[in-house]
């Protein structure tokens, strides 16, 4: 009988709202303003349809939803008062990610963050991590195709020179999941705001609080046994 040997991640990839930065609530308050500015009505329900879509996507929902301004201007908008809230309230980690992600940048393993935020924004995250966190950043001012779409994904593995078949993807939402799976990357799904069950995944973790390099080298490796 073969051994079925632990081996690391060819890199990790990170989403970042909602998965690495609990930062959903800022956007739907950012939402809500920006609706309300236009007389409109913005419920949960209706914030909850965008959760792990691109913000340009997103701003024809807005022009929808009576936002006279066009989709640049949207976008600048709510990131904006996203950046605002982080600069107030400071960056309100998601339980375990830090932990994970150092741990994976002590062992050298590759990193990139795969955002439909925009740079600017993840640049703000990435000044208030007290370490180099990521390699690659790829971000959705960055790629003609917004997650669910798999080119956010397939386009960080590519950058990074990986296989995107030894990768790992960690995501909180079905929009995000559908991106990593269909790019071909071991999907890690870890609920926030959405339920995950009908989202095509490798794995559904209730939290990052205590995941460990071995339980990503345990993805990869059955992913090899699978194949």
């Amino acid at each position: 009988m073969g051994v079925v040997t632990t081996r690391l991640p060819a890199a990790v990839l990170w989403d970042m709202d909602g998965t690495l930065v609990d930062t959903e609530r800022y956007w739907m308050a950012a939402e809500e303003e920006l609706v309300e500015a236009f007389d409109g009505t913005w419920t949960h329900d209706d914030a909850l349809e965008l959760v792990g879509s691109g913000l340009w996507e997103a701003a024809a929902v807005f022009q929808a939803k009576g936002v006279d301004l066009d989709a640049d201007t949207i976008v600048a908008r709510l990131t904006g008062r996203v950046r605002e809230q982080l600069g107030e309230h400071g960056v309100p980690w998601r339980p375990g990610a830090r932990e994970l992600l150092e741990a994976l940048r002590e062992a050298s393993v590759p990193t990139a963050l795969v955002t439909m935020s925009v740079r600017a924004m993840a640049d703000d995250i990435i000044r208030a991590i007290p370490f180099t966190a990521f390699d690659v950043v790829v971000t959705g001012d960055s790629v003609d195709h917004a997650k669910p779409h798999p080119q956010p994904y397939l386009l960080a593995a590519d950058q990074l020179g990986v296989d995107i078949a030894d990768c790992v993807a960690i995501e909180d939402s079905p929009a995000g999941l559908t991106s990593a799976h269909a790019a071909g990357a071991i999907a890690v799904g870890v609920p926030n705001i959405l339920s995950l069950d009908d989202a095509p995944s490798s794995a559904i973790w209730p939290t990052l609080v205590g995941a460990t390099l071995a339980d990503l080298g345990a993805l990869v490796g059955a992913n090899g046994a699978a194949s």
